[in-house]
């Protein structure tokens, strides 16, 4: 696409702000050849790994897919034979090390992160050379000792021989008779020689070789002739030491250059590693998602917002090339409709050039072979050009470039010259764009474009709101409403006098002023039927919501009474036979012992303890009875302000209004009043709702006890592994737990998918995670409850 296009529509800029976001060369190489593309599968390939990388950083924040080294010089100059520095291999071992930790990391998730995890498994294999490496060079670009044995034996024999210099030299400066003759008593280096500082007239009671002096003279540096043969030998030694340094950085550089061709790809691929996740730390900072791609040269943006302004960003919604390909925009010069214009333009860019945009979900992006853009003043004094040539030249451009796929954007279309000379040609110009079959937005002030966009099929007029009440634009963009420019409301409250207002007026013909007063009168009933409608729709939403939540309190009470009823039964009818069992083993006790003594009256007590637990029997079915119908019956006497239940909602409600002819009541039960039969309300029975809510709250504290924090889903299928997740969960949720851990194991990776898939939709969860080092890495999805 052209540049000048781009740039008029701020892609520049966009770019500039994704680039900061980069952490290597590479990664910044590859933001600056970013343009937008017009092949439907490389746009939707690079949005996937966008939308990639975002997850990547909602999954494992502090996954760090970066700090590697600009090695390219240094490896093209090892394949040319040059021999690199030690720094340079040391460099060269950091990325490789980098390397091997972010392959490790993203081929174990290929399968949640397949993208990555394909470009990590072709990331080089460079274990062999990341240990000669690490072996040889020290932290700073020092040859260590190990690099090689002779290094290691030269290194030792020098600094024995320095040592040896040093003990002999020190018994000079030590010794009594030599105090006076030396300036200072300590052993230097001059020209890499050991030396003692000697005073200027002693010089002959130290014979030796003078290497230096200060600069008064007064000091001489003198190599004492007893350690002359020993400094040769450090000299020789120091010579070697240089000699097998160069060979082993040879020898590393060879290395190097044997896998140049593989470290030269690694590097490449590390910069689209690094290319990706910029694009994904741009999509979160800016709350961008992935538009849906659509092959047709359309437009439906969902509430979207210009990437580069700050602050509260009044978004915009706007479509084009479904029920019209031309939308013809007016309203106030301060309202707004040149960023709609640059909105709507530079998100078109960033979708082809596979970056999220700032809008809503649902957002929907067509392909454009080419985008043009006439967009604010650019007049030229070198060319001569006013600001009405520099537009036409721009336009002039445009209709011999714009085709059936191409998306024209027109800023104040026909201004700079005549207003009638200058709608006309206005008009032309669409009437050509559209004849061109190209998808055309144009702003304006003249109100024969409006006519123009009222008269055409396939064009359609959008105004930039104008609040009449605070005379200030609201930046809103309303499609299928023509806009005024409201000329004398900005002017009166930018301070011009009234009366040279109400003079200006006076030069509107009848006509205009009456068509101005109409839409004037238009604007303020709709913003007011809009504020009443907005409020009408609140109320139904909590409506909606207040009705969603007691039918889903009623199905979730329904179906836990039964469980709580069941469940008191089964205990109950259990303690009985446990009961039962204790009394028979007492009767049979009892029949031993009589058959023992003979005693009849023995007889009579086992008679006794019989009649005992029929009676408790019977008592218990007795409450069994009552348990089971605990909502009571239909009241016999109905009367406003009565507490009633209602078995539909699972609730109390007070009653409004007694029964009439029609045998309902109308109850209000929460917020909301509804009218029910008789049939559908019970007598409140307060012994029966406590007995319940005790045994609801017996088993909720039951469940609490019982609950573990972990579930253990490895072995399973995943239908199997999903049906015990889903009760697990209402599990904790009913026991109170905030946070639950899913054990999955690392395996494949099926596993995981299927669950995450599972929790990304789940009701009753608020957020999901991998597990981080100590909580079982990749093995467990650690889930926040709401």
């Amino acid at each position: 696409m052209d540049q000048r296009n781009l740039a008029r529509l701020e892609f520049n800029k966009v770019i500039q702000k994704l680039s900061e976001h980069t952490r290597s060369p590479m990664g910044r190489e590859l933001v600056e050849k970013l343009i937008p593309q017009q092949q439907i599968n490389a746009i939707r390939f690079q949005l996937d790994e966008t939308t990639e990388g975002r997850e990547l950083l909602r999954m494992e924040p502090r996954a760090d897919i970066g700090g590697w080294r600009d090695n390219r010089d240094a490896v093209k100059r090892a394949c040319r034979g040059m021999v690199l520095e030690p720094k340079e291999l040391e460099d060269t071992q950091k990325t490789l090390t980098v390397t091997h930790r972010i392959k490790t990391f993203l081929v174990s998730r290929s399968d949640t992160y397949p993208i990555m995890g394909e470009i990590a498994a072709g990331l080089g294999n460079f274990n062999t050379l990341e240990k000669q490496l690490s072996k040889a060079i020290l932290p700073g670009g020092e040859i260590a000792d190990e690099a090689s044995s002779q290094l290691s034996s030269i290194r030792r024999r020098t600094a024995s021989a320095q040592q040896q210099i040093k003990e002999r030299l020190d018994k000079i400066i030590r010794s009594p008779n030599h105090q006076k003759h030396l300036q200072d008593p300590i052993v230097t280096m001059r020209e890499g020689r050991y030396v003692v500082p000697v005073k200027q007239e002693y010089k002959s009671q130290i014979p030796g070789i003078v290497h230096d002096q200060s600069a008064s003279g007064a000091t001489i540096f003198v190599e004492p002739m007893g350690v002359v043969e020993a400094n040769n030998e450090v000299r020789r030694l120091l010579a070697a030491e240089k000699q097998e340094i160069h060979r082993i950085l040879v020898s590393l550089t060879e290395a190097v250059a044997r896998q140049g061709e593989e470290l030269e790809y690694t590097l490449e691929m590390l910069g689209r590693l690094d290319f990706i996740m910029a694009k994904a730390q741009y999509s979160a900072q800016l709350e961008a998602w992935a538009p849906k791609l659509e092959a047709q040269p359309v437009i439906d943006i969902k509430k979207g917002r210009h990437p580069l302004l700050h602050g509260e960003v009044v978004p915009i919604s706007a479509h084009l090339g479904f029920d019209f390909d031309s939308l013809v925009i007016t309203g106030p010069n301060t309202g707004g409709k040149t960023v709609t214009l640059k909105t709507v333009g530079l998100l078109v860019l960033m979708s082809l050039a596979g970056l999220h945009v700032p809008a809503e979900e649902g957002t929907s992006i067509g392909i454009f072979d080419r985008v043009f853009a006439d967009i604010g003043d650019e007049q030229s004094i070198e060319q001569s050009l006013s600001t009405f040539s520099s537009h036409m030249n721009n336009i002039v451009g445009i209709l011999k470039g714009a085709g059936n796929r191409s998306l024209v954007l027109l800023d104040e279309l026909g201004a700079g010259t005549d207003p009638t000379e200058g709608a006309a040609l206005a008009q032309s110009i669409l009437e050509h764009l559209y004849e061109l079959g190209a998808r055309t937005i144009a702003t304006t002030h003249y109100s024969e474009l409006k006519n123009f966009a009222f008269s055409r099929e396939r064009v359609e007029n959008a105004s930039v709101e104008f609040d009449p009440v605070t005379l200030k634009p609201t930046y809103r963009l309303l499609l299928g409403k023509p806009g005024r420019s409201n000329a004398f409301e900005i002017a009166r409250r930018l301070g011009l006098d009234d009366k040279v207002v109400d003079r200006a007026k006076d030069f509107l013909t009848k006509e205009q002023v009456e068509v101005a007063e109409l839409m004037h009168n238009l604007e303020v009933a709709k913003h007011e039927a809009e504020r009443e409608r907005n409020a009408a729709e609140a109320l139904r939403q909590d409506a909606n919501k207040i009705k969603e939540r007691y039918s889903r309190r009623e199905k979730e009470m329904e179906t836990r009474r039964g469980e709580i009823l069941d469940k008191a039964r089964s205990e109950a009818r259990e303690t009985v036979r446990r009961a039962k069992l204790d009394s028979e083993e007492m009767i049979r006790q009892l029949r031993d012992r009589i058959k023992e003594t003979g005693t009849s009256s023995r007889e009579t007590a086992i008679q006794d303890a019989r009649e005992k637990l029929r009676s408790m029997q019977g008592r218990y079915r007795e409450k069994e009875k009552k348990t089971g119908n605990v909502q009571g019956q239909v009241p016999k006497k109905i009367t406003a302000g009565m507490e009633v239940f209602v078995p539909r909602f699972n609730q109390t409600g007070i009653v409004v209004e007694p029964p009439g002819n029609k045998d309902e009541v109308q109850v209000q039960v929460g917020v909301i009043k509804v009218n029910l039969s008789l049939s559908d309300i019970r007598a409140v029975d307060q012994s029966g709702r406590e007995e319940l809510s005790s045994s609801t709250t017996n088993i909720v504290k039951s469940k609490s006890r019982e609950i573990n924090t972990k579930l253990n889903l490895r072995g399973m299928r995943a239908d199997e592994a999903l049906e015990a997740m889903e009760k697990y969960i209402d599990d904790a949720a009913l026991a109170g737990l905030e946070k639950i851990y899913l054990v999955h194991g690392k395996g494949t990776g099926a596993l995981r998918s299927a669950i995450h898939k599972e929790l990304k939709h789940h009701r009753g969860v608020k957020s999901y995670r991998l597990g981080e080092q100590g909580e079982g890495d990749s093995g467990v999805t650690v889930v926040e409850l709401k």
